[in-house]
């Protein structure tokens, strides 16, 4: 470490004012306060919070609540490729070939987005933040291992561009980055995203022409053209268990890399809310409004999208992958303690909500969060108001 931190000193006096690369301190001063702290300290002796936690330790935390989901999505995209080509396989045999579409996609995702982000540090001489350590790696795992890596670039340039530098950089961003770049993919490439086509990766195609890869939120159409329910039709369509409630806690089902496994999700979700990272309150309140219009649902009935058992909803799609890591993204999120029970409440109302009314989209957390993002600060003023004219009240004269 002392080698490393002699070599940064060495070449600090080219990049501060005055020095040949001046313009690119931004870049040096990041990547320098990776492993070491920074220089500009507070010199005076009065009253200081002095904390460890700093921008990177937060992000890094994220980082680090998210490798169980990525993990198991390695796994899963190897043994869903199996399943569709009909072989046994070893578990190394499924971590090889998850791994092989897995890998690219996060360096593709962490090295366009980085380096866009770069550009902007140096265009507007800003500090480089560490916000796309997360951000990265989400890019990756809400996206379909068979997504081509050239779309995986565009929708990050994408997003950092118009969904983040737009608004003034990290901070300043109204809508989750990550969100806005599979939204993007979604409605430009819908045949890369979404269908039946994407959620396996297949090997050689006459393997896998008679096998159907849809997601259990798919089989409403053929329901109601058959006159049966919805799991029904994921039975026939499937091999026995499959579609269990259990093993879609588990996360052993087709679906984007890191969305699929509920378990993972929830040790990830363990890991934030005991570092105090992650909003218990959103996470919470999210399946608690999902889960209760999936009941009244139930409750109406009269079609296999409203007769869809409540508790499913909870393990179907990428619910739970949304409200761990993209409903309590900190900028886009409400921000008040009520603020954040009524925000995660209506994303689960609204995933429902999508899900069972509107059946050109399947899976609706990517657009109820897209959606409460915008409401977030409305959602917020109106908390704050009461709370004023509650004081108010009680404030004399």
């Amino acid at each position: 470490m002392k080698a490393l931190q002699k070599l940064f000193d060495s070449v600090k006096p080219n990049f501060e004012k005055g020095g040949k690369w001046e313009k690119f301190y931004t870049l040096y001063e990041g990547h320098r306060t990776i492993v070491f702290a920074p220089d500009i300290l507070t010199k005076n002796k009065g009253t200081q919070i002095k904390d460890a936690v700093d921008l990177k330790r937060v992000m890094i935390t994220v980082v680090i609540a998210m490798i169980p989901a990525l993990l198991f999505g390695i796994w899963n995209v190897g043994h869903q490729h199996f399943i569709s080509v009909g072989e046994e396989a070893t578990f190394l045999d499924k971590i090889i070939t998850g791994l092989i579409p897995v890998i690219p996609i996060l360096i593709v995702s962490y090295g366009v987005g980085l380096l866009t982000e770069f550009i902007f540090c140096v265009i507007r001489n800003h500090p480089i933040s560490e916000g796309f350590l997360v951000t990265g790696m989400l890019i990756a795992l809400v996206l379909p291992p068979t997504i081509p890596l050239w779309q995986v670039a565009l929708a990050t340039i994408f997003a950092v561009v118009i969904g983040k530098e737009a608004f003034g950089g990290t901070g300043m961003n109204v809508l989750n980055v990550a969100l806005t770049a599979r939204a993007f993919l979604y409605f430009a490439y819908p045949g890369q995203i979404s269908g039946d086509s994407v959620w396996v990766y297949l090997g050689g195609k006459e393997a896998v022409d008679g096998f159907s890869g849809a997601t259990v939120l798919s089989y409403g159409p053929t329901a109601i053209a058959n006159g049966t329910n919805m799991m029904a039709e994921v039975g026939a369509h499937w091999y026995d268990g499959m579609f269990t409630w259990m093993n879609m806690f588990i996360g052993a089902i087709p679906g984007s890399i890191g969305e699929t496994s509920v378990l993972m999700c929830l040790i990830g979700a363990a890991i934030l809310i005991g570092t105090g990272v992650g909003s218990w309150k959103i996470i919470f309140s999210v399946f608690g409004g999902a889960y209760a219009m999936g009941l009244l649902f139930n409750v109406i009935g009269g079609n296999p999208y409203l007769e869809f058992p409540a508790h499913y909803h909870l393990v179907a799609g990428g619910l739970a992958f949304g409200a761990v890591f993209m409903a309590t993204d900190p900028v886009s999120a409400a921000q008040t303690e009520v603020g954040k029970w009524i925000y995660g409440f209506l994303i689960g109302v609204l995933t429902v909500l999508i899900r069972v009314v509107n059946p050109a989209y399947p899976e609706g957390i990517m657009l109820a969060i897209l959606f409460m993002n915008v409401f977030a600060p409305l959602i917020d003023y109106y908390v704050v108001d009461a709370n004023k004219k509650r004081r108010l009240k009680r404030a004399t004269v």
